[in-house]
């Protein structure tokens, strides 16, 4: 006779997972929970999911991701509204603050709440991907311009410039060996690839992938290199190869799909914020995001 050496508990669990259906999203939190600004959903090291503007605006929002009930974790100060959340290898949540021109950085133990880095060169930080050297990519739209522009913050809050010439940068997000960056144009419909060298400089703009109807919002890769992207309007993830070629795409409940993590136990389970649902959704799918 062989025993499993896995406890019962998770045996459950893995047992659930495997008789959900993939890419069949699901409700996870009820409607209404969040402001219509509801976005950047993110996991600490821990598993804690975080989301952005949780009730109302400049609130962010501490969620219980097996059954979505949710409590607050900070309030932010000076009317700061988030769009973003990520975190450095110390531990650290780091906030796009698009009302405010900053990155603000939150102490998780104390839950003290400074300013990252601010510049008034800066449109209004939208979205953030960050690397393994702790160096944060930022999108910054001009939304009444239809411009955008490329952010590398460096650790200790050093902001570098590295394009301005973009449509409405939107969704921002790094392969899985951090080589190349992808950045859409919500306005304009577009997704650019960069090469990123070792000092995280970005070269050779290319077109990606291109759609001629809805928006585009946040985006994030799986392990495979695939790139999940949010299609605001539709109501859709839309999951893209490495090569840009269109693999799938997959019909949420609401129609505001703002942005994205992968999560769970194995990282399979995308956790999707809704704007015009004011909620979250879930589905599984077959391949872990990048970071499990």
């Amino acid at each position: 006779m062989k025993y499993s050496l896995y406890p019962i508990s998770l045996l459950f669990s893995m047992a659930a997972f495997a008789q959900e259906p993939l890419y069949t999203a699901k409700d996870l939190t009820p409607e209404n929970m969040f402001s219509s600004n509801i976005e950047g959903p993110n996991f600490d090291k821990a598993g804690n999911l975080y989301v952005v503007n949780f009730i109302k605006d400049g609130v962010i929002g501490k969620i219980n991701s097996t059954n979505g009930k949710g409590e607050i974790f900070v309030v932010l100060p000076d009317s700061s509204i988030a769009n973003s959340i990520q975190f450095t290898s110390k531990g650290s949540m780091l906030l796009a603050d698009f009302k405010g021109h900053n990155v603000l950085q939150v102490s998780m133990p104390s839950k003290k709440v400074s300013v990252y880095v601010h510049s008034s060169k800066f449109n209004q930080p939208n979205d953030l991907c960050i690397n393994k050297k702790d160096q944060v990519f930022a999108s910054d739209p001009n939304w009444k311009e239809q411009t955008g522009q490329i952010w590398r913050i460096d650790p200790g809050g050093k902001a570098v410039l590295l394009t301005a010439d973009m449509g409405t940068t939107n969704g921002i997000e790094l392969s899985p060996n951090e080589k190349i960056l992808y950045v859409n144009e919500s306005v304009q419909r577009k997704i650019w690839k960069f090469d990123v060298d070792a000092k995280g400089n970005i070269s050779n703009k290319t077109l990606f992938a291109e759609f001629p109807d809805h928006g585009f919002d946040g985006m994030k890769c799986d392990k495979a290199g695939n790139l999940y992207v949010t299609r605001y309007g539709k109501g859709t993830i839309v999951v893209l190869s490495p090569a840009g070629e269109q693999l799938r795409e997959i019909q949420m409940k609401g129609k505001s799909t703002s942005n994205l993590v992968f999560g769970g136990k194995d990282g399979k389970t995308v956790f999707v914020t809704l704007q015009d649902r004011k909620c979250m959704e879930t589905f599984r799918v077959e391949i872990p995001g990048k970071r499990f």
